[in-house]
C-alpha cells in the first residue's frame, strides 16, 4: 500500500522536483555554471523571505542551521533571550548553553504565543542582552509565535534575532526586513516540499558584523558561517562540495512556490481553517488555542484511552495514512496533522479525517 503523507515533514514531493532531482549531476567546484545556478536559487530564497540580506542555502536537515546560527553568534558570556514556548523554542536553550551563552528564559504555557510585552519586559529586565532566539511555528504543537510584532521590539533595543522559521515559511508570510528580522532559518522539507537534507538562512549584516566582532573566534568550520563569508560571499567558492541534485530539487520547489505568489498564503489559511473545523466537528480537541495556530500544522489532543503509537502504526498499516505524534513533553499526548505544501488541500484533509475516524473505531 503507498502511504498517504500527512505528517508536518517531510512532506510529499510533486513530479516536478522530483524531475528536478534526477537531472544529470555535474561539478559544482569546476563547472562555472553552478555559480550562477547557486546565486539565483539564492536570490529566489531572497524573494521568499522579502529581504535583501544574504542568503545561504547549507547541506544539513534545518537543525544544522540552528545550530550553525548559535556557533557563529554566540561565545562564552554572551546573554541570550530565548523564547521557550513549544519544543524548539526551548531546545534553543540547550544550544545556547553548549556554547557558552547565557539563557534568559521566557517560559509559556506550548498553547500561547510569547507576545512583543513580554519580549519588552525581559529586554529592559536585562539590558545587557545581546541576541534573542524564537521559533515562527513550534511544529511539535502547532503554535505560531508573532515574530512580526516582536522582530522590531528587537531591532529597537539593538539585540540579534535568530528566528527557526522552518515550518513556517511557504505556508505562513514571513517578511524579514519588514520584521527586523536578522537570522532566519529555514528547511527544504516542510512546505516547500523539496527532500529533506537542506538549511537554507538570510543573514543581516547586523548579524554578520556582530559575528565579526566577536572576542574569540567561532569554533569549528561547518558550523562557522564565516566559513560562507570567506568563500562564496567573497570570490564564488565553496567552503565544501555541494549537493547538487538536492539543489536542483529545492530550486524547483521555490519556483513553484514564488510561481503561486500570495494564493499560496491563501490556500494554507484555507486549508488551515478548514482542518480546525473538520477535527472539532470530528470530536477532536485543539492543542494550541486557535488564535496562536499555524497554516502548516494542526495539532490535535489524543483522545483519552487510546494508545497513541499504536494507533498511529494501525492507521499507517491498515489504511495507508502517516499522522504525527509529537516530541518531549507532548510525546503521547499530541496527534499532528500536516496541510502544508504539497499535502495542502481540503480533499486530502478530509479522506485523511475520514481515515482516522475509522481507525479511531477500531479503539473504542
Amino acid at each position: 500500500m503507498l502511504t498517504k503523507q500527512m505528517a508536518p515533514g517531510p512532506t510529499e514531493l510533486s513530479q516536478d522536483v522530483r524531475e528536478a532531482m534526477a537531472r544529470q549531476l555535474i561539478n559544482p567546484d569546476l563547472d562555472p555554471s553552478y555559480v550562477e545556478f547557486y546565486a539565483n536559487m539564492c536570490r529566489k530564497i531572497q524573494r521568499l523571505l522579502h529581504t535583501k540580506s544574504d542568503c545561504l542555502v547549507l547541506a544539513g536537515e534545518g537543525i544544522l542551521g540552528l545550530e550553525a546560527a548559535c556557533a557563529s553568534l554566540i561565545e562564552p558570556g554572551t546573554k541570550v533571550l530565548c523564547l521557550a514556548n513549544g519544543v524548539f523554542g526551548a531546545g534553543f536553550v540547550d544550544f545556547v548553553a553548549a556554547y557558552g551563552g547565557v539563557p534568559v528564559v521566557i517560559e509559556k504555557d506550548y498553547r500561547q504565543a510569547i507576545t512583543a510585552a513580554e519580549v519588552e519586559a525581559a529586554l529592559a529586565a536585562n539590558p545587557d542582552i545581546k541576541l534573542a532566539t524564537m521559533v515562527h511555528c513550534d511544529t511539535p504543537s502547532g503554535l505560531l509565535n508573532p515574530i512580526q510584532e516582536i522582530g522590531p521590539v528587537l531591532r529597537e533595543h539593538g539585540v540579534i534575532s535568530i528566528v527557526d522559521a522552518v515550518a513556517s515559511i511557504a505556508g505562513d508570510p514571513l517578511r524579514a526586513d519588514e520584521w527586523g528580522l536578522d537570522v532566519v532559518l529555514g528547511g527544504s522539507q516542510k512546505a516547500l516540499s523539496a527532500p529533506p537534507g537542506l538549511t537554507f538562512i538570510s543573514v543581516s549584516q547586523a548579524a554578520w558584523s556582530f559575528m565579526l566582532a566577536r572576542k574569540s573566534k567561532p569554533q569549528g568550520f561547518y558550523l562557522n558561517l564565516l566559513s560562507w563569508k570567506d568563500s562564496w560571499l567573497k570570490d564564488g567558492s565553496f567552503p565544501y562540495t555541494q549537493p547538487v541534485n538536492d539543489h536542483y530539487a529545492l530550486d524547483a520547489a521555490l519556483d513553484a512556490a514564488l510561481t503561486e505568489g500570495e494564493a499560496l498564503y491563501e490556500r494554507h489559511r484555507r486549508v488551515a481553517a478548514f482542518t480546525r473545523q473538520a477535527v472539532q466537528e470530528a470530536g477532536f480537541r485543539l492543542y494550541p488555542e486557535a488564535e496562536y495556530a499555524a497554516s502548516t500544522v494542526t495539532a490535535i489532543e489524543v483522545p483519552a484511552g487510546v494508545p497513541d503509537v499504536e494507533y498511529r502504526l494501525r492507521l499507517l498499516q491498515k489504511y495507508g495514512w502517516q499522522i504525527a505524534g509529537s516530541y518531549g513533553p507532548l510525546a503521547g499526548r499530541v496527534w499532528r496533522i500536516g496541510h502544508m505544501g504539497t499535502q495542502c488541500r481540503e480533499q486530502r484533509v478530509q479522506e485523511c479525517l475520514d481515515a482516522m475516524l475509522a481507525c479511531l473505531a477500531e479503539f473504542r
